[in-house]
């Protein structure tokens, strides 16, 4: 029993080699997938907060923020 135990063991891994070598390639396109959605969340996030709006909210933060008597 514990020769064929160890025997679908290691079909197992050696299944689980066979499989990780087969997806090597496709490392490089889900990197360049997360850039382009982490350059365009930064863009969105770029013009929210350059806005009218939220522009001239941050610059109220700020000033209250210095204007704060210590």
């Amino acid at each position: 029993m514990y020769q064929a135990v160890r025997a679908r063991l290691g079909a197992l891994v050696r299944g689980a080699v066979r499989m990780a070598r087969r997806d090597a390639g496709m490392v490089t396109s889900e990197y360049a997938m997360g850039i382009v959605a982490a350059v365009a969340f930064a863009v969105v996030l770029y013009k929210v907060v350059t806005s009218g709006a939220v522009s001239a909210e941050l610059q109220g933060i700020v000033k209250q923020a210095l204007d704060a008597r210590m």
